[in-house]
């Protein structure tokens, strides 16, 4: 019977399906609510020492719908990380502990480019029980006058000297989260790494302009007539987010083997996390997809992910994490192994043509030749 339980850098999980950063984690009631309905881990709203600077406006979604109206295929934000005093999820993330002592809880921090600053804001996370810690350097919209979030992600120089400064001081894992708003997603990953982090998340969600109300001629969503770019997700980013997180993990296999990943982007179902874990992703994070269906959502992508795997009649989540990154190749590559099948299919084809007249009998294939011709 297949489990899906696992460990990643000895975290504990029931189940690799993991509350990405954003609203589903924004205080303890929804944390308490994602754990209390099973998910595996829960990563809160990323959080700041100073949120007085942080200031929300609504509407701060837009969505992208099917042709047909029926279906969210794409979704964007302009939220900012948390607008909450320090203090108060410091007292959250303490009784959440206290709450679920053998859960998984994840602080997602970021900070400006500031030493003092981050090593405070992780020693004081650190003191409150949480399990882990995911560095957001993806945030692609908000606070880039303070140079936070993808602003930091984007300069691997940056984020090598961030994630010493973290890695000095945290006693517990540390996944650093990747923007994709980058062209090679190897490079600020590479970095993360030789410093030190535990693991990579990717990816955060993509910068974007949902579209043009063509009524009123405002860009959407509408504040005061005015909008930002904001950060794309849901379902149609599914595609970029596996190629991003094929090319971290083949980076981690070359470079930096027995590190984690932590693969997030338009996860909806149980076979969308198969995808993701056949590319190399350790767990899976959902945040969208739990605006769009709830947290009970999880009971059916846990039972999809079962079915999978007992169709392949794999057991653990390990014995299938990776399998499919031996089958991405070079297009020169794809050139050469298609004309050496074409070649191999010409020959056993020439072979087993009969024999017609006198002048084509060869003194190589004489026997079989001569079956060939035998009724």
């Amino acid at each position: 019977m297949p489990t899906l339980a696992t460990t990643v850098d000895g975290l504990k999980l029931p189940n690799p399906f993991i509350i990405g950063s954003g609203p589903p984690g924004t205080n303890l009631n929804v944390i308490a609510k994602a754990f209390q309905e099973g998910w595996g881990g829960v990563i809160a709203k990323t959080v700041s020492l100073d949120a007085s600077k942080v200031v929300n406006v609504t509407p701060r979604y837009g969505k992208l719908h099917s042709s047909d109206g029926k279906e969210i295929i794409g979704w964007e934000n302009i939220e900012l990380i948390s607008d909450r005093p320090f203090k108060i999820w410091e007292d959250e993330f303490k009784k959440c502990k206290d709450m679920f002592p053998d859960r998984i809880l994840i602080a997602s921090i970021m900070e400006e480019y500031s030493k003092d600053r981050w090593v405070e804001l992780v020693e004081r996370s650190q003191a409150c029980g949480v399990d882990a810690f995911e560095l957001n350097f993806s945030c692609p919209h908000g606070l880039p006058e303070r140079k936070m979030g993808a602003a930091m992600g984007q300069d691997p120089d940056i984020l090598d000297e961030v994630v010493s400064w973290v890695m000095g001081v945290a006693k517990i894992p540390v996944w650093a989260k990747m923007t994709p708003n980058i062209t090679h997603i190897e490079e600020p990953s590479r970095a993360a790494l030789k410093a030190g982090a535990t693991g990579i998340a990717a990816i955060n969600t993509i910068r974007s302009v949902i579209g043009v109300n063509l009524d009123t001629l405002r860009p959407e969503p509408s504040v005061e007539g005015y909008t930002t770019p904001g950060g794309y997700s849901s379902r149609a980013v599914k595609p970029i987010a596996l190629r991003m997180v094929m090319e971290v993990a083949q980076l981690i296999r070359k470079e930096f083997p027995g590190r984690s990943l932590s693969a997030i982007g338009g996860v909806e179902t149980g076979n969308d996390a198969a995808e993701f874990i056949l590319l190399g992703g350790d767990t899976v994070q959902v945040c969208t997809g739990v605006m769009k269906f709830g947290y009970e959502h999880v009971k059916v992508m846990c039972e999809q992910l079962l079915a999978f795997m007992e169709k392949h009649k794999f057991e653990t989540i390990a014995d299938f994490k990776g399998k499919s990154l031996d089958y991405f190749t070079t297009h020169a590559d794809l050139v050469k192994r298609q004309t050496e099948r074409k070649a191999a299919q010409k020959a056993a084809a020439d072979a087993k043509k009969m024999v017609q007249a006198d002048g084509e009998w060869t003194g190589n294939d004489f026997v079989r030749q001569s079956n060939d011709l035998a009724r």
